[in-house]
């Protein structure tokens, strides 16, 4: 009777529960709903494009969807009108360079395969069909290897590596399939034309429908890169130096340059891109998008010397220099990071406008004699007076300003390179306005990059 009693208690507790848990799912899925439409409604506002974008993608799958609603249009090409709305799912890319990668990748790819696959079907027909499969056989293995191995070149793999993907698949399909099937010449000129219909479509929504421009969003990126390693240093060494501003910088500030380290690929992706993009805006034709890459990749390294410094200051952020070194050294470190950050704000300042930098090289010289100076005053006066081990924390602090301008250097040397290739203007441009609050004044720019799927469809 006990163990009934148990059983029963158990059954009433499970309904119990069962019935609780009935009760709240409409509340769990509310709440569900509401995370998932702030979600939505945060990625709309970070950048607007995307649903624009999600518009066009619907546009251009509904135009090839007519193959399939209108009668004559499906009785030309039947169920093989179904690869034009398969081609638009897999080529239509967010920005305009991706769409024409994908697109011109699977374009040339089937025609060149296709063309290759009966051609080997009609050698390996000649010796008779006995012959046939072994020859058939040897010439996609032979092809499959070659090409195969063709896509572990880092030129092949970052521009066609899609395209190879669909060269082995298409030859391996239609000289497979030639060996049984009479029909597959229609077939694979079927398959050929609606791909290139889904192509031409793709791209048309894609270019002429609020296009985005992958060589503007990498040349954005990239100046403002530059500009969030100038924004840090106007906020850091007052920070540093413990002087009383107006507008006392936030934190947050000075962890913008943080992102500048984690863009190296969306940079690299944005160059890829950007290169198959025909002259558009403000860029000519075969600008130089390499070059950015290589401002870049000086922009990280400044960034990473940036990482140190605000890392050493964390981990010794008990240890205060004493305040009569600090008001020594002053007056050097704040000429050194002003003129630091108007080089620095000067050179973002030039790429955003094109006009070639005119003051950015004396920036950068009256910082480097302000660091020297600086290096001066802390290896004599300073260390005469004063214990080295009350120093010490000042003179690392030191030799990574001293780093960053130098990197500073190096990054207008690159700017200055790229302004000679894509023959910047030579107009002086207005000096670029400084932060005078902690505040940013302008929306962060997102720059939203689809990486393509590793999968052919």
């Amino acid at each position: 009777m006990a163990s009934q009693t148990v059983d029963t208690d158990n059954k009433e507790g499970m309904i119990f529960h069962f019935r609780v848990s009935i009760k709240s799912l409409p509340g769990k899925l509310m709440a569900k709903l509401v995370e998932f439409a702030k979600k939505t409604k945060r990625l709309g506002r970070e950048d607007p494009r995307r649903i624009i974008h999600s518009f066009k993608v619907g546009l251009a799958i509904a135009l090839v969807s007519l193959f399939y609603y209108f009668e004559p249009l499906y009785k030309g090409f039947g169920i093989s009108a179904m690869w034009a709305v398969l081609t638009v799912v897999v080529v239509f890319e967010f920005s305009v360079g991706g769409t024409l990668s994908r697109g011109l990748n699977r374009g040339l790819a089937t025609f060149l395969a296709s063309a290759l696959g009966f051609g080997a079907h009609h050698l390996a027909s000649l010796p008779g069909e006995k012959g046939e499969p072994i020859l058939l056989g040897l010439f996609v293995f032979l092809l499959a290897a070659a090409v195969s191995f063709l896509r572990f070149f880092p030129e092949m793999k970052a521009r066609y590596d899609y395209g190879l993907m669909i060269f082995i698949l298409t030859f391996s399909l239609i000289s497979v399939s030639a060996y049984h099937d009479d029909e597959v010449m229609r077939i694979a000129y079927e398959r050929v034309i609606t791909i290139l219909i889904g192509i031409f479509t793709a791209l048309f929504v894609c270019i002429f429908i609020c296009p985005v421009w992958a060589g503007d969003d990498l040349h954005s990126l990239v100046a403002n890169n530059i500009d969030k390693l100038a924004n840090f240093f106007e906020a850091f060494v007052p920070l540093y130096l413990k002087i009383s501003q107006e507008g006392e910088p936030e934190m947050t500030f000075l962890e913008g340059y943080k992102c500048v380290l984690n863009s190296k690929q969306t940079e690299e992706s944005l160059a890829n891109f950007a290169g198959w993009e025909p002259g558009h805006g403000k860029f000519r034709f075969r600008h130089p998008w390499k070059k950015y890459l290589k401002i870049g990749s000086l922009t990280r390294d400044c960034a990473y010397r940036i990482e140190s410094l605000n890392g050493y200051l964390i981990q010794n952020a008990e240890t205060q220099i004493p305040e009569e070194i600090r008001g020594k050294m002053q007056d050097a470190c704040i000429n050194m990071s002003s003129e630091a950050v108007k080089a620095l704000k000067e050179l973002a300042f030039s790429i955003k406008t094109m006009t070639k930098p005119c003051s950015a090289d004396s920036h950068i010289t009256k910082s480097k004699i302000a660091a020297k100076n600086l290096k001066s005053l802390l290896s004599t006066s300073l260390c005469k007076e004063t214990e080295i081990s009350e120093v010490m924390q000042a003179i690392t602090v030191v030799s990574l300003l001293v780093d960053v301008v130098a990197c500073t250097k190096k990054i207008a040397e690159s700017v200055q390179e790229l302004a000679s290739f894509a023959k910047f203007k030579s107009e002086k441009p207005k000096q670029a306005p400084l932060r005078t609050s902690s505040k940013i004044s302008e929306p962060e720019h997102v720059i939203t990059i689809h990486q393509p799927s590793s999968l052919p469809e």
